[in-house]
């Protein structure tokens, strides 16, 4: 049985990889403006952040694509000059419209080795896909603390299984303005 992650958990490290194209694409479905520093608060939760990973993918490096590569890169600096870590890779076409960057399996490896690195308590997976659930399963057997921060109608039943707990990103998301 899950249970919720407890309000306070003293002075453990945490440790939170951030999927970011997962956590803006429910943003955008709750008509939210997502605020990152916010919700680094809310997922530190008066613990020690040791690092916060945002995973981004960039709009493919082609003269078509440059506009919405500018806007990203604009973004990652954002990100960067407010203490988040990030990891970028660049995106291929799937079509005119659309991009793939496969940042999933940089996030995974990342998930290992930084957790053996560092060393945390906790680890949060800020992603509802359910594809990280032997990474969720793996960190566990190391005996580190996997909480998965999602909003509950987009997490992947195998992930929300493999944690030790699920943080309901519903209700902070609705707490951020709207999208203009």
């Amino acid at each position: 049985m899950k249970h919720p992650v407890p309000d306070s958990m003293g002075n453990r490290r945490v440790l939170i990889l951030v999927d970011e194209s997962n956590v803006t694409s429910a943003s955008k479905v709750a008509n939210r403006k997502l605020d990152w520093l916010k919700l680094r608060d809310h997922l530190v939760n008066g613990r020690e952040l040791m690092e916060m990973v945002v995973y981004v993918g960039l709009p493919p490096a082609m003269s078509e694509w440059q506009t919405e590569r500018d806007k990203k890169n604009k973004f990652v600096f954002w990100l960067r000059s407010n203490g988040f870590l990030v990891v970028s890779k660049d995106g291929s076409p799937t079509d005119e419209l659309h991009y793939k960057a496969n940042v999933d399996v940089l996030m995974a490896i990342d998930g290992v080795e930084l957790s053996t690195q560092m060393q945390p308590d906790v680890v949060t997976l800020v992603t509802g896909d359910a594809d990280f659930a032997e990474l969720a399963l793996r960190l566990r057997r190391r005996g580190i603390r996997v909480e998965v921060a999602s909003i509950a109608h987009t997490l992947g039943a195998g992930l929300k299984t493999s944690a030790n707990g699920v943080i309901d990103l519903g209700p902070l998301l609705a707490s951020f303005d709207f999208l203009a």
